[in-house]
């Protein structure tokens, strides 16, 4: 069984580090060094994240991009051969709506491939809903969904949802 891959994008400080290293079974290979610039949080992802899971019989290979415009590059590299994306959101940082957008556009147009939209951060009080984000993004409601990136079962959810579209796209068995 070849393994399947899955990519995890968005802006920086959206939780894609984090949701892979809650997720994976084995030891995260994460390209983390401290910030050179003000970003919100003292290291960043430089190249990418890597994780596994068991979904079933299925072994899905996680990698996490960068969310620094300045390494976009590694967008293409990451996501060729991918079969589904992950875009994570903040759902408290608006001011990066418009980068996880052009992130979002750039990968799904160019490669094709489903995504599901999770927006983090919803037990801020003041965070955007799913419903909203969905309406921002142009995306069905049903490919918008809350996730909190440090919970495992939140996270097995949004995987569980991201298989459904995947496999309401491809001839992928969904195995969930």
């Amino acid at each position: 069984m070849q393994p399947l891959k899955l990519v995890v994008s968005g802006a920086v400080g959206a939780g894609k580090t984090t949701f892979i290293q809650t997720l994976s079974e084995t030891v995260v290979v994460a390209t983390d060094v401290e910030a050179s610039e003000d970003i919100g949080k003292t290291n960043t992802t430089v190249a990418m994240d890597f994780g596994t899971v068991h979904v079933g019989d299925d072994l899905l290979f996680l990698f996490g991009t960068p969310g620094q415009e300045r390494f976009d590059f590694m967008w293409d590299v990451l996501c060729d051969g991918a079969l589904g994306l992950l875009i994570l959101v903040s759902g408290i940082k608006p001011s990066d709506f418009r980068h996880s957008r052009r992130i979002l556009e750039f990968i799904s147009t160019r490669y094709s491939i489903p995504y599901l939209v999770g927006v983090t951060h919803q037990d801020h009080g003041h965070a955007w809903a799913a419903e909203d984000i969905a309406s921002y993004f142009e995306t069905p409601p049903e490919h918008v969904i809350g996730i909190d990136a440090t919970d495992l079962a939140s996270c097995k959810s949004a995987l569980t949802s991201l298989l459904a579209v995947i496999a309401e796209r491809t001839d992928l068995q969904s195995p969930v």
